[in-house]
C-alpha cells in the first residue's frame, strides 16, 4: 500500500485543522512567498476563489496534491489507489451492501490487531469511521482516496453482488448457543455482553441492517415466538419474511441492537426506545429502535429513516399536474389551515415537509412541533414533543405564538386543546399545516367536530383537506402489459367498454423487486378545497356523504378515481388501488 508523502503521523498532527496556506507549505508543495502571492490574487482578481484552486491556476499545485492537502488538513493521509494491490481476502472483509452503502473500499487487514484499513471519498466523511467501528466491531484506520477511483473499484468488485445472512456461523460462535439454554432469570449479564460483541453476531446484525437499507425497507422486525425467531422487512408497505433465525441467537441479536442504540441490555421487562445514527457516504440514516417485552422474549422494530431516499419536493411526491397547481395555491395563502389526512405510513409527513421546503426562505419564519422530528431541514425551527416532561403539542403551540412565526407545522391534531390553538393561530394571521387520521377528506370535518371544535371555526379557518394513500408502483424492470378480465374490472365497478383501448400493467416478478412485481410507491391524493358552498354545508352540519357528493360536483377527484388514473398510466395495478382505497358510496 502506497501512501502519499503526507503519511508521517507527526506531520499530519501538526497540520490538522490548520489554515490551508500552512498545510500546503508544511507538506513542501509551495513556499511562503507563493502562498502570499496566491492570497493577494484571492483579494483581487480571484476574489471568492479557494486558495487551493488559485495555486492550481498558478501551476504551483496539481489536483492530486490538492486532495493530499485537504486530507491532511482533516488529519488523514491520502492513498493513491493505482499503487494499491487489492486482495480478495481483504475485500471480502466487507459485505457488498456495506461497501457500496458507505462508499468505502478496504485496502488492508491485520488479523492480529483486528484492524481494517479503509479508503473514503472525502475527509468530511470521517463520521463513517465511527459508524463502521460500531457496525463491524473492527478497529478502523481511514485514509482518503480519489472518489472516482473508489467508485470504479466498487463497480468492479462489489456491484451486483448480494450477500446472504449466515446464521450458522453466528450460532456456532463461542458462548452464544449456550446463552439461550439457561433460564431467562439466570442469564449472566457478562455472557449477554460478550454475545452482543461477538464478531459473528456483530457481522450478522451489520448484514441485516445493510440489506434493509439496500432494499429500501422502511422497518426491520425481530419477532420472538415459542419455537422460532423471525426476521421480517417492510418494503413498500408490505412485510416480507426473510430467513428464519435460530432461536439460540435471539438474545444475542437483540442485545447487539441494544448496545448499538445505547439501551440497557439488563432491562428485559420494560419497553425501551432508542436510535442508531449512521452516515452512508454523505447521507445520514436514522434507525429508530423500539424494544417490547413479549411472552417469548423481546420484540424489536427498527424504523429506517433514510433521508437520501426521501424527495422533499412538491413536484416529486406524486401530485398530478392539476393537483400540484391546487396545492401550491393553497400553501401560499397568508393564513388558514391545510390538513393532510390518512392512516399511519401513508406519506403525510413527507408531503407536509415537501410543502415546507417550498415555502422555506429567509423572508419567512417556520416553526414545527413534531413527535418525533423525522427530517432535519435547514431554515426550520423544529421542536420535539416530550410527554415525559409534559411538553405536549398544545404547550409547544402556545409558545410558538410568542415566537413571531409566519408558518406553523403541527405534527398531529390529537385533542381539542391542540385543535383550538391551531385554529387560534390561523385566525391571528398564520398559515398552519397539520395532519389527522381519517379515511378520506370529507370525513375530516366530522372527526374535528367529534373532538369538540365548533363548525363556524372550521369554516373560518380550513382552506384545504388533502387525503392520501401510498400504492405500490409496478416494477419498471419486469413490467408487462395485459388485458384485464371481467373479474378484475368488477373490483373497480368497471365494464369492458369503459377501458377499451387502455393498457393495464403488472410486474412479472424479478430479482430487482424480490419477485413481488412492485418496486417503490406512488402517492394517491384526494383534494377537497373548502369553498363557500362546502362551508355552508359544514355550518348546517351536513353528513359526510353529502359533503363528499358536493365536493365531487365541485371537481374533487376521490382516492379511487386518482388510483384509476394511475392504473391507466401503467404506474400501479388494480389490486393495489382496491387495497388502498374505499368504494365511494
Amino acid at each position: 500500500m502506497t501512501i502519499s508523502t503526507a503519511h508521517d503521523p507527526t506531520l499530519i498532527k501538526q497540520v490538522k485543522d490548520s489554515h490551508f496556506g500552512r498545510v500546503v507549505r508544511k507538506l513542501g508543495y509551495v513556499t511562503r512567498e507563493q502562498v502570499h502571492e496566491a492570497l493577494k490574487l484571492q483579494e483581487g482578481e480571484h476574489k471568492g476563489t479557494r486558495i487551493g484552486e488559485i495555486l492550481i491556476k498558478m501551476g504551483l499545485l496539481t489536483a492530486d496534491q490538492l486532495e493530499v492537502c485537504l486530507a491532511a488538513q482533516r488529519g488523514l493521509a491520502f492513498v493513491n489507489l493505482d499503487e494499491v494491490e487489492l486482495d480478495d481476502g481483504v475485500l471480502g472483509k466487507l459485505k457488498p451492501e456495506t461497501a457500496t452503502a458507505f462508499g468505502i473500499v478496504p485496502i488492508a487487514f491485520d488479523a492480529a490487531t483486528n484492524r481494517i484499513s479503509i479508503v473514503i471519498k472525502s475527509p468530511d466523511n470521517f463520521q463513517a469511521v465511527d459508524d463502521l467501528k460500531q457496525l463491524l466491531g473492527f478497529r478502523v484506520s481511514a485514509f482518503v482516496a480519489n472518489p472516482a477511483k473508489i467508485d470504479a473499484i466498487l463497480a468492479a468488485r462489489y456491484a451486483g453482488r448480494r450477500s446472504g445472512l449466515d446464521f450458522t456461523q453466528a450460532a456456532r460462535s463461542a458462548g452464544v448457543a449456550m446463552l439461550e439454554a439457561r433460564t431467562t432469570d439466570s442469564l449472566d449479564l457478562s455472557a449477554i455482553a460478550n454475545a452482543a460483541n461477538d464478531n459473528a453476531v456483530v457481522e450478522l446484525v451489520q448484514s441485516i441492517l445493510m440489506i434493509a437499507i439496500r432494499d429500501k425497507a422502511s422497518d426491520v422486525h425481530f419477532e420472538p415466538f415459542e419455537d422460532e425467531f423471525k426476521l421480517r422487512y417492510r418494503i413498500d408497505g408490505v412485510l416480507y419474511e426473510m430467513q428464519q433465525i435460530p432461536k439460540a441467537l435471539a438474545t444475542a441479536l437483540v442485545s447487539r441492537v441494544k448496545v448499538m442504540s445505547k439501551l440497557d441490555i439488563a432491562e428485559r421487562r420494560l419497553p425501551q426506545d432508542g436510535r442508531i445514527e449512521l452516515h452512508l457516504g454523505e447521507a445520514p440514516v436514522d434507525l429508530r429502535v423500539a424494544v417490547l417485552p413479549t411472552m417469548f422474549g423481546e420484540s424489536v422494530v427498527l424504523r429506517v429513516l433514510d433521508r437520501s431516499n426521501v424527495q422533499l419536493s412538491l413536484d416529486k411526491v406524486g401530485l398530478r399536474d392539476d393537483e400540484l397547481v391546487l396545492v401550491r395555491a393553497m400553501i401560499n395563502k397568508p393564513n388558514g389551515i391545510v390538513v393532510v389526512t390518512g392512516p399511519t405510513g401513508s406519506g403525510k409527513t413527507t408531503t407536509l415537509y415537501a410543502a415546507l421546503n417550498e415555502l422555506n426562505s429567509v423572508e419567512v419564519k417556520i416553526l414545527t412541533a413534531e413527535d418525533p422530528v423525522e427530517y432535519d431541514v435547514a431554515g426550520l425551527v423544529q421542536c420535539q414533543v416530550n410527554t415525559d416532561q409534559e411538553l405536549t403539542f398544545a404547550k409547544l403551540l402556545r409558545s410558538f405564538l410568542r415566537q413571531d412565526p409566519d408558518i406553523i407545522l403541527v405534527g398531529e391534531i390529537r385533542d381539542l386543546e391542540t385543535a383550538q390553538i391551531a385554529i387560534q393561530a390561523s385566525l391571528t394571521g398564520h398559515l398552519v399545516l397539520t395532519t389527522l387520521h381519517t379515511n378520506d377528506a370529507p370525513s375530516t370535518i366530522l372527526r374535528l367536530v367529534d373532538l369538540g371544535v365548533e363548525t363556524f371555526l372550521l369554516t373560518a379557518t380550513i382552506e384545504v383537506i388533502i387525503a392520501q394513500r401510498l400504492a405500490r408502483r409496478v416494477c419498471r424492470k419486469c413490467k408487462e402489459f395485459f388485458v384485464p378480465n371481467e373479474e378484475h374490472l368488477m373490483e373497480l365497478a368497471l365494464r369492458s367498454a369503459d377501458v377499451e383501448g387502455r393498457k393495464f400493467a403488472r410486474g412479472r416478478g424479478c430479482d430487482e423487486c424480490l419477485k413481488s412485481g412492485y418496486k417503490g410507491r406512488l402517492a394517491l391524493f384526494e383534494i377537497m378545497i373548502m369553498d363557500d358552498e362546502l362551508r355552508e354545508l359544514v355550518i348546517k352540519q351536513a353528513s359526510t356523504r353529502v359533503l363528499r357528493t358536493e365536493a365531487r360536483k365541485r371537481g374533487m377527484r376521490t382516492l379511487r378515481e386518482t388510483g384509476l388514473l394511475s392504473i391507466y398510466d401503467g404506474q400501479t395495478t388494480i389490486d393495489e388501488v382496491v387495497r388502498e382505497t374505499i368504494t365511494e358510496e
